[in-house]
C-alpha cells in the first residue's frame, strides 16, 4: 500500500476533465492538481518556454511527496514529457501515448486526424507516436488556436463554438478519416458538438479515459496503490486566481471544488532550481 498523494497538472482548468476520470477510474487514491492559471493559454508558448514551465511544475509536485505525475496537459505532455521521465524518480504518465494507442486500434481505414492547440501540433509527437505503432496510417493534424478561448466563455455551447469546430473539422472530413484524437484537455466538455459534426461513423478519442486507465495500469505494475475501499480526496493548487478557478474549475471537474490555495511563481522556480 501506497498512500502518497497523485500529482496532477495542467496550464489552466482543462485538466480537470483527466482529473474527473482518474477520481472516477481510482477512486480511493488522493490527488493534487495544480493548474498554472498565471501563465496560460499554453497553446501558442514555444516549445522552450513549456519545458520549463512543466520542469518548474513537477519539481514542485514532486517536493509535495507524490508517487506519481500525470501531465494533464497536450502542449506540456508534446514538449516536455521525455525530459520529466527523465530527471524525475518517479513515474510521470502523459496524455498522449494512451491516445496515440486508442486511435491505431480504433481506426479501420487507417486514417486518423488530430485537433489540438498550435503547441500539440507544431511538436509532431501525435504523429511520431502513431506511425512507430503503425508506419501505414495516414495522419493528418489540424491547430485549433480558437477552440480553448470559446470552451472557456460564458457560452461554450453557443453557435460561434459549433462554428469553429465545423472549420476544424472539414478538411479531416474531407481526408476520409474514420477516427479522430481530440488532442486538447478542454475537448471532452464540448464532446456532444464534436459527435454532431462528424457524426456516428467517426470514433473520438479522448485523453481524459485512455489516461485515467494508463495511470491505474501504472500504479498496479509498480505497486503502489492505496488501499481499496476508502474514499481518496482531492485538493487544488492554482498560480492563478483561486476564486477564478473555483468559479470555472467545477465546469470541468463536474464535481463539488472547495477550497483553491494559490501558489507563487517563485516557488515554482525554486523548486525547478
Amino acid at each position: 500500500m501506497d498512500a502518497r498523494p497523485i500529482g496532477v497538472f495542467d496550464s489552466g482548468m482543462g485538466g480537470l476533465t483527466v482529473l474527473h476520470e482518474c477520481l472516477v477510474t481510482l477512486p480511493h487514491e488522493d490527488f493534487v492538481y495544480l493548474g498554472d492559471g498565471a501563465r496560460l493559454p499554453y497553446g501558442p508558448r514555444p516549445l522552450p518556454e513549456l519545458v520549463r514551465f512543466s520542469r518548474e511544475i513537477a519539481a514542485y509536485l514532486a517536493e509535495q511527496d507524490v508517487k506519481l505525475i500525470v501531465a494533464a496537459c497536450n502542449s506540456a505532455t508534446s514538449a516536455a514529457l521525455p525530459q520529466l521521465q527523465e530527471e524525475l524518480e518517479i513515474p510521470v504518465v502523459g496524455v498522449i501515448t494512451p491516445e496515440a494507442h486508442a486511435a491505431v486500434q480504433a481506426t479501420r481505414n487507417r486514417r486518423v486526424g488530430l485537433l489540438a492547440t498550435e503547441a500539440t501540433v507544431a511538436s509532431g509527437r501525435y504523429a511520431e507516436l502513431v506511425h512507430a505503432l503503425d508506419a501505414g496510417v495516414r495522419f493528418f493534424s489540424i491547430a485549433c488556436p480558437r477552440l480553448v478561448p470559446l470552451i472557456e466563455s460564458d457560452v461554450p455551447f453557443g453557435a460561434a463554438t459549433v462554428d469553429a469546430v465545423r472549420e476544424y473539422a472539414a478538411p479531416l472530413k474531407e481526408a476520409g478519416v474514420d477516427t479522430v484524437i481530440l488532442g486538447c484537455t478542454h475537448y471532452p466538455l464540448i464532446r456532444p458538438i464534436f459527435q454532431r459534426v462528424f457524426g456516428r461513423d467517426v470514433t473520438l478519442v479522448f485523453s481524459a479515459e485512455e489516461t485515467a486507465r494508463e495511470v491505474a495500469q501504472t500504479l498496479a505494475r509498480k505497486g503502489f496503490e492505496n488501499e481499496k475501499g476508502r474514499e481518496g480526496s482531492y485538493r487544488f493548487l492554482t498560480t492563478g486566481d483561486p476564486d477564478v478557478f473555483r468559479a470555472l474549475g467545477e465546469r470541468f471537474l463536474q464535481l463539488p471544488l472547495s477550497s483553491v490555495e494559490h501558489v507563487g511563481l517563485t516557488e515554482l522556480e525554486r523548486a525547478a532550481a
